[in-house]
């Protein structure tokens, strides 16, 4: 291979000797060169979305399947802009990301031109590592810190500003990314302080979150809880939780505040893995912010920032809870098929009674689903992914970044009508990619949550211009227009048994499919 390379060759060949080989993106003008740069050079896989919001969802399910990061490229400040929601999001999540985001040439941004912007300032907010390059010698090198940072544990957003001229501009060659910081050892000492907890008479949890929901963590919890008689819990929106039969399964802390209180008063004192003490989504007039019963204490075992399944381990020594068979173990169960109308109940009873082995849930949907959990506890294994951040448009470009991780996998997105008008724009990416995904659009013609949301802050009779704000309708949507439009095969469900049938048949179909969930 010859030396002789431009900027931006530079980067992609650093890029992919870092492991990064997938580029999720929406380029423009100022990203030309480094488009001519993967177009160059084998071993960087492309995927273009249409909004740069369903770029950074895209790479957020991808880090959140692979466990690794991904790459984006973006245009100008605007572009990044278009895509910060969905950053957030992932940014919640501590997923790792590394954004390559285009700039004006260095000598032209002083002439202000109209799409001249603060990227760094823009980027800021959602990102832990911003740069901006120099030069094209220093792009390599630059883009190997971008890698470091993106893979730290636990993952980081990663922003690296990409000057026009340190594109084209001549090269050195690529540069040698940093090895992985290994995670934090948890110290003998919060070891002791959780065993003590668990074993101090008092009613004890341990509340799970991040990486303590894979399976491995999972059954050394469940060993744990065996022994010690703890209960188990998981934060109301998980990253990635492993979850269905013969896995150990925790209760997960609702999102209404009132029942959120009820669970965790009942759990006691807290040890926390991978989680933090348990807040309210929302504050509300005469409510808690903070969960914790008064009087209720927690110990923190181990941070995000840690060897999750080693303090684990290390807890279930102390307890002497290595070789005690775990508890909470979810037996396998199949619900029977609903008919009738359709309700939140009736769906969960169909995605148990269907959902296949293996396959990865992105739930976004809200209000309709808070109850999915019970039903689908006793399906074959699967990953159940949610919404960290809270900001909607998350489901449809996760789903995309999880069949790129995962193609062998069946993906089922599970999706509002409002939060999918977000980034409708990943139903095109899902056909020309021809992905494996299913998804169930719950078609209730409102915000509904947020119809909920008017009475919790104390807003009773609300008027038709406040009802007018919170529904979607004049004109109803057309999803599966829309769907077929954008090239994904769609259907309507208006009863259980429709909808059983047309879920059976996506599943099968191995492309992607939509349906439009009467509710």
């Amino acid at each position: 291979m010859s030396n002789e390379m431009n900027g931006a060759e530079s980067l992609v060949r650093t890029l992919l000797a870092g492991g990064v080989d997938v580029c999720f993106t929406n380029p423009g003008t100022s990203e030309m060169h480094f488009v001519a740069a993967l177009d160059k050079i084998p071993g960087m896989r492309c995927i273009l979305g249409l909004f740069e919001g369903v770029v950074t969802g895209a790479a957020d399910g991808y880090y959140r399947m692979a466990d690794k990061p991904a790459s984006t490229l973006l245009h100008l400040g605007p572009g990044l802009a278009n895509g910060l929601a969905n950053l957030h999001n992932a940014k919640k999540a501590n997923v790792g990301i590394v954004n390559i985001v285009g700039e004006h040439a260095t000598h032209h941004i002083a002439h202000d031109a109209p799409l001249t912007s603060d990227i760094a300032g823009v980027a800021a907010p959602m990102s832990h590592w911003v740069k901006s390059s120099a030069s094209a010698r220093t792009l390599a090198a630059d883009g190997a810190l971008a890698i470091a940072a993106a893979r730290q544990t636990p993952g980081q957003i990663a922003t690296l500003i990409l000057p026009a001229d340190t594109a084209w501009g001549m090269a050195d060659g690529i540069a040698e990314v940093a090895p992985r910081t290994p995670p934090g050892k948890v110290s003998e000492v919060a070891v002791q302080a959780a065993a003590a907890m668990l074993r101090g008479g008092q009613r004890a949890s341990l509340l799970l979150g991040d990486r303590a929901l894979r399976h491995t963590c999972l059954e050394l919890a469940g060993r744990i809880a065996a022994k010690t008689g703890c209960g188990l819990l998981t934060e109301g929106f998980n990253t990635r939780l492993e979850r269905g039969a013969g896995r150990v399964q925790g209760e997960r802390i609702p999102y209404v505040v009132d029942k959120a209180l009820g669970v965790v008063a009942a759990a006691g004192n807290l040890v926390l893995v991978g989680a933090r003490e348990p807040v309210a989504f929302f504050a509300y007039p005469n409510k808690p912010s903070v969960l914790m019963p008064q009087g209720a204490r927690s110990t923190k075992l181990a941070g995000v920032e840690d060897d999750l399944e080693a303090a684990l381990e290390a807890l279930a020594i102390e307890v002497g809870a290595l070789r005690t068979p775990p508890a909470h173990v979810a037996a396998a169960r199949r619900p029977a098929l609903p008919t009738g109308a359709i309700t939140p109940a009736a769906i969960a009873s169909i995605l148990g009674a269907l959902l296949p082995e293996n396959a990865i849930v992105i739930d976004e949907s809200v209000s309709t689903g808070r109850n999915f959990f019970p039903e689908t506890a006793g399906a074959p294994p699967h990953d159940w992914l949610n919404n960290r951040g809270g900001s909607i448009g998350f489901g449809l470009p996760v789903a995309v970044g999880a069949a790129v991780a995962c193609p062998d996998r069946k993906v089922v997105a599970l999706i509002g009508d409002g939060s999918a008008m977000y980034t409708i724009q990943a139903l095109w990416t899902m056909a020309r990619e021809a992905q494996d995904v299913t998804i169930m659009i719950f078609a209730n013609g409102t915000y509904n949550i947020l119809r909920g949301e008017l009475t919790n802050v104390g807003v009773r009779n609300p008027g038709p211009r406040a009802i007018d704000m919170l529904t979607i309708g004049r004109p109803d949507i057309d999803w599966v227009s829309l769907a077929r439009g954008m090239g994904v095969a769609a259907t309507r469900a208006d009863d259980c048994e429709t909808l059983a049938k047309a879920f059976a048949a996506g599943l099968q179909s191995g492309g992607p499919n939509l349906i439009q969930v009467k509710l």
